[in-house]
């Protein structure tokens, strides 16, 4: 593949969380051959089956836009990230691999509500979210000796998803944990933002802010003419407080898919380029032109039936 003619979403079958799973190992083992991978496995088992609705204590998903599809996005994009950093010089530790990528996994664990919550979506926990996947952490972590030791590290790595967040003023525990937290507050952003769905999930973003209270928007087309806004800031907060790690994914894409370009950045414009053209020439019917079926997200088909497929592997 090369330049802009190789696509993103042609390089993963990102529909089924097992195929996007499956490339985060491989891009793991390519800077650790002798990682042991029983932690984010038995991770990731958890994770799907908390939004599968089959994790004591918790109900499955419930929330328009943040599904298990942003987590594997997000997730992809933290390994990624993490792989052209190693390409680059950096460094991390086997320990250091796992909390990255399990930090991408339960970064979004916040918005599934408890069994016994009976008001509303886990949208209302939009403002909340971010502390409420630390304590999940904490709770998932408990009884494990070696991953509970490192609670400040995931709580500094989650909190950097924050958009308002400082990232300057947190004291991490080493220059690894910064630079991990630096890239999950990256590839929050870049996941999502790259989906080739992104467009048309948008109108579920905007239900979730209502339930939230967020009183920013005054419909689904209001939060559409202001996307190229929240894109703006989001390229400062690329540069400024997350120190421009998302460079990092242009060396991973050169080693892994010999491209010579960073198909995020390229996937972003290419939504926001076609948003653009959709509101200027097509504003009365723009729901017409986001015409892409999104994959169903409930139980039948890919990302959500892993375990009727797969009888709860660990």
């Amino acid at each position: 593949m090369e330049g802009t003619k190789a696509q993103l979403a042609n390089l993963v079958f990102m529909e089924d969380a097992d195929d996007v799973y499956n490339e985060i190992k491989n891009i793991a083992l390519l800077m650790e051959p002798e990682i042991d991978f029983h932690l984010c496995m038995q991770v990731y088992d958890d994770i799907v089956r908390l939004f599968e609705g089959g994790y004591p204590g918790y109900k499955g998903f419930n929330t328009a836009y943040h599904d298990l599809a942003h987590t594997m996005h997000v997730t992809l994009a933290m390994v990624r990230l993490m792989h052209g950093a190693f390409l680059q010089g950096e460094r991390f530790s086997s320990e250091e691999i796992n909390i990255g990528i399990t930090s991408g996994l339960m970064h979004d664990t916040g918005y599934i509500q408890r069994e016994e919550d009976l008001e509303g979506t886990g949208a209302k926990y939009t403002l909340t979210h971010i502390a409420r996947s630390i304590d999940f952490v904490a709770e998932y972590f408990r009884d494990n000796p070696v991953y509970s030791s490192k609670m400040p590290c995931y709580r500094d790595i989650l909190n950097c998803t924050g958009l308002n967040t400082k990232v300057s003023e947190i004291a991490f525990a080493s220059p690894s944990i910064e630079l991990l937290g630096k890239m999950l507050g990256t590839a929050d952003l870049l996941g999502q933002m790259s989906d080739r769905y992104y467009l048309e999930k948008l109108p579920g973003l905007y239900d979730e802010f209502v339930e939230a209270g967020i009183t920013d928007f005054f419909d689904p087309l209001d939060l559409l003419d202001k996307t190229f806004g929240f894109y703006d800031m989001t390229k400062k907060r690329f540069s400024r407080e997350l120190g421009r790690v998302y460079e990092y994914a242009l060396a991973h894409f050169r080693a892994r898919w010999g491209i010579e370009d960073n198909l995020y950045l390229v996937a972003i414009e290419r939504n926001i380029g076609y948003l653009e053209a959709i509101l200027t020439h097509h504003r009365e019917d723009y729901d017409q032109y986001l015409r892409r079926s999104v994959p169903n997200k409930k139980a039948t088909g890919n990302l959500n039936s892993r375990f009727s497929r797969k009888a709860g592997r660990v």
